[in-house]
């Protein structure tokens, strides 16, 4: 049985619907629903009754709610005591340049109302090189885009995100349908960044599924003087959500890819469990959390949640 088992528990119960309950919790109905079966296959009881107007729990789980209601009251009791014993230290967390402008900020921002005496270092770079850094030491975790099997990293996967066609309205050629498949861009110039971004490394493969050979007439590494590009009409680029949330890009035209190979993954990556310190520890949560909140919010553009985890390679 686990904590979180608890908690969604409680919500569907007080929220009469397992649909409610996973709109607030931002999770999928199905995985909410699955979750719920795990437990009740635990307990070898039914907890919850199936209505035509959603669900009540059934006499057997009017008496666990009480039980997981003080649980929960007691854990909450536990984490406020932790927050309030000051945690301290240091963490250096990596984040991509499309992360940063979505989440960046709020988390920044939670650290400090959360963890006002743990010293945050942020660290803004491609994917690719914050793995080394992770590898290096460099920095203590990351949101990266894909695994490395060879390092013993502590792995959480997140969320993954649909990868959006973005350019200005009246470019040539530019789609302006509900979705866009990539076989069918024709000679539309596209900006890129260069084969070493992992970005172009998940798009060459969306490419050659698609049997098509893009008209890049740009290869740009920084999002910035990417964006800059796409701006200024020299073409479009294809991107996720994220590279959307700062508001110089709100007025650019965006189409969701259609193709199924256009989802980029996104996982919480840090050194081992051994290595990574209390405030490392704590960082690694509230990162989880604030991702999970901008979804919630809708606040995170084509971004789907993972059910929540961790593994370790």
């Amino acid at each position: 049985m686990e904590i979180r088992q608890l908690r969604y528990f409680a919500s569907i119960v007080e929220h009469g619907s397992i649909g409610k309950a996973a709109l607030e919790l931002g999770l999928v109905t199905s995985a909410l629903s699955q979750q719920i079966t795990r437990l009740e296959n635990e307990l070898a009881t039914r907890l919850l009754q199936r209505t035509s107007t959603g669900v009540i729990p059934t006499d057997a789980g009017i008496a666990f709610l009480r039980q997981a209601q003080l649980a929960l009251r007691h854990i909450d009791d536990a984490a406020l005591a932790a927050r309030q014993a000051r945690l301290s230290g240091h963490v250096s967390v990596g984040m991509a340049p499309s992360t940063s402008g979505v989440m960046g900020l709020a988390f920044m921002q939670a650290m400090r109302e959360r963890y006002p005496h743990v010293r945050l270092r942020m660290v803004e770079s491609l994917s690719g090189h914050l793995g080394s850094m992770l590898g290096a030491r460099q920095i203590d975790l990351a949101i990266l885009f894909r695994e490395e099997p060879v390092q013993r990293w502590s792995v959480m996967p997140l969320l993954d995100e649909k990868l959006f066609l973005v350019g200005r309205a009246d470019l040539a050629g530019m789609p302006s349908g509900p979705e866009a498949k990539l076989g069918q861009l024709g000679n539309l110039p596209l900006i890129l960044p260069t084969s070493k971004h992992g970005l172009r490394s998940l798009l060459d493969t969306a490419f050659r599924h698609a049997n098509y050979e893009p008209h890049i007439a740009v290869e740009v590494d920084g999002l910035a003087m990417l964006m800059d590009a796409v701006r200024g009409g020299i073409g479009a680029t294809i991107q996720p959500g994220a590279a959307l949330a700062r508001a110089e890009n709100t007025a650019l035209a965006s189409v969701p890819v259609a193709d199924g190979e256009a989802t980029r993954p996104n996982l919480i990556v840090s050194v081992s469990d051994d290595e990574l310190s209390p405030a490392g520890l704590a960082a690694r949560v509230l990162l989880a959390e604030v991702a999970r909140t901008l979804v919630a919010d809708g606040r995170w553009p084509g971004a789907t949640l993972r059910e929540p985890g961790l593994h370790k390679n």
